[in-house]
Order: structure tokens, then sequence, then C-alpha cells
């Protein structure tokens, strides 16, 4: 890839009304960063507004910053890239990454839990992130406080990556500032976000989206009923990977989320054996293939006025399945995710979870 096309892909992404999805549909679409950034003014004009792309000098000062921390951005398309969290719908189109990327090539199992963990719950994540690693296996956690932190250190000896919500270069909690470093310098540590972002609650259900994303099971220790933790294995369950739990005392607080998951189906967890149970044979038939890069699509629909007054129409701040409307509407599919894709690059809607779509 040339250093212009990085560039144009880094710029496209960090133009604030351009996400994950429509990043990927527009590379579909267009076949390079460079022709979708040349295409967006007049799609953002057909869906009603406009648009700021992200300036040339922001995204290289970028490039720069992350060359300077030892680090690199790995796109989607690039072999680096976790083959498993490419399949999932709305992938970071661009991962800021530190360390050994060839960790996200071997199975990778999840341990997430309570940042407020009991000593045991503590003792155990790292004893089954020892054990994990002993077998070959990648753990991947959040470096959060608790269950995250004893995970990866349980894991040092083998191999373990750690998702962070903030950039790269910020450390948080403050007191993982040594075992943050660490790991980005003998493992691998993950970023979505530019260096010097802080780590800001809104950037932790996209940080455990990748969590659950590039692993092949999600292992919960400990979690309140609401917590970011079952948010993280929830995901794990819609992208079709394994969720397992730990059981707990029902009169421990921390133990309820835990103890909900079993009750709905996640698999029960006492020793590693489970875990090496539930996922299968953990061999090189778990692991999926390269990308072999973005493929053009050059047979897109376009959309009339009376298309896009009709997809319109049926928006509102509600969000609705895009399935929904493909339904209601009478459009074809493609039409109608030409015309969300242009309402969206204009700031008129905004994407949910689970294929939802609601007008801002």
């Amino acid at each position: 890839m040339s250093d212009a096309e990085r560039l144009a892909r880094l710029r496209l992404i960090r133009t604030p009304q351009v996400g994950p999805v429509s990043w990927h549909q527009l590379m579909a679409r267009f076949g390079s960063g460079e022709a979708a950034l040349a295409a967006l003014p007049d799609l953002a004009g057909r869906g009603g507004g406009k648009l700021h792309i992200a300036p040339a000098e922001v995204a290289a000062r970028e490039i720069d910053r992350v060359a300077e921390l030892g680090a690199r951005h790995v796109f989607s398309d690039e072999a680096e890239y976790s083959p498993l969290l490419r399949e999932i719908e709305g992938a970071p189109p661009v991962l800021i990454m530190r360390g050994n990327a060839a960790m996200l090539q071997q199975p990778c199992v999840a341990i997430v839990g309570a940042r407020n963990a009991s000593a045991v719950a503590c003792r155990f994540a790292r004893q089954m992130g020892a054990e994990l690693a002993g077998q070959g296996v990648t753990v991947v956690s959040g470096l959060a406080r608790g269950v995250d932190t004893a995970a990866h250190i349980g894991a040092l000896g083998g191999a373990t990556a750690a998702v962070i919500g903030s950039g790269i270069d910020v450390a948080f909690p403050p007191e993982n500032a040594a075992l943050q470093q660490k790991i980005g310098a003998d493992q691998l540590l993950i970023a979505e976000q530019p260096p010097g972002t802080e780590p800001l609650a809104r950037h932790f259900p996209a940080r455990n989206r990748i969590i659950a994303g590039v692993s092949h099971g999600t292992l919960v220790i400990e979690a309140a009923p609401k917590s970011g933790s079952l948010i993280t294995a929830r995901r794990a369950g819609d992208y079709g990977r394994e969720v397992m739990a730990v059981p707990g005392s029902p009169l421990d607080p921390r133990a309820q989320g835990c103890n909900l998951l079993i009750r709905e189906g996640a698999t029960l967890i006492q020793t590693i054996d489970d875990v090496l149970e539930a996922l299968g044979p953990i061999d090189r038939r778990m692991v999926r293939e390269p990308a072999q890069g973005f493929v053009p699509v050059p047979a897109f629909a376009e959309a009339g006025e009376g298309d896009r007054g009709r997809i319109a129409g049926l928006l509102g701040p509600t969000p609705v399945a895009v399935d929904e409307l493909v339904r209601q509407s009478g459009c074809t599919a493609a039409t109608v995710q030409l015309v969300l894709l242009e309402m969206e690059l204009a700031g008129r809607i905004e994407r949910h979870a689970g294929a939802q779509i609601s007008l801002l």
C-alpha cells in the first residue's frame, strides 16, 4: 500500500461523519481511500448536507506520532489484522498496534471481569491466564483494574494482547502504566483511538467489541449485571463466539452477572479443561485465512429522489433495523444502503448496534 493511500484511508476514518460501517461501504464502492475521499462531498450533498474531511496534515501528524511511539497503523485488509475481528459488523477500519501482531493469528481467548474483583477472582484470572498461555492461546483483555490486570499478568510468560480505550500513549488506569509499557514492548498493545485520546466512557463499548471480536471465546470472571464485562460477553455471543462464565455465590453482587450468563446458556467454567472443551481443538483449524485486500464492487445501485424520500420518511428518533427499511420502503437492499450512507455523511442519521438506524 502506498503512503498516499494509507494517508487517504486514515483521513477517511478520521472524518467525523464516517463511521466503521460507512468506511467499509466506501472502500467496497470505490476500491481505494483516495477515490472514496474524492467522492465524499458529492455523496454528502445528495444526503442533504456537507461534511468536513479530516485535513491531510492532521492525519500525517498522527502517522508520524504513531511511528515515534514504536507502533503502526494496521488496516482491516492487511495481514497483521485479526482475521476474526474482520468478520464482525462494524469492524474497526484501522487499529494502532505496538508489539507482536502475530499473536492475533493464533487462537485467542478473552478474559474479562469486575474492576473491584475479589482476591479469589483475581487469583483465578491469573491462573487461567497462565494456563491458557501455556497452551499456546493468546489471552486478550482490556487492561482494566481487577480481573483484566490479573489475566494479563498471568499470561506474560506466553502471549497476551491488551485492548485499551484510550490513545496508545495514554496509560489507564495510571497504576497500570508499567504493565501497559511491558505489554507494548514484549506482547501486543492495541488502540483504536488516535494518540493522545483520553479514556472517555464512550470509547469503552467500542473497545469491548474489539476484545470480543478478536477472540474465539470470552470468559467472564465476576461481573455485575449491567457491567462492561457483560456487554463484552453479549457481543461475543452476537458474533457467534463461545461465551463462558465462572459461577459464584448468589450472595455476592459481583457474581450475579456470571450466574445470569450461565442461566442464559453460557458454558460453566471451573478449570482450563472446561475452556478447552468448550472451544474444541485449539489448532490451526480455528484460524482464518489472511485478507486478500478490498474487492471493488463495480455495480452499485443508484437512488432517485423518490427512493430517498421514502427511506427518510421511515426514519425517526427510535432505532429501526435496516432490514425493516428494505421491507417497508420497497427499495432494494443496495439502494437503502446507499441512501443511508449519503444520510450518514450528511450528518443526519446515527448507526446503532444490530444494524439499526435512527435520525439525529
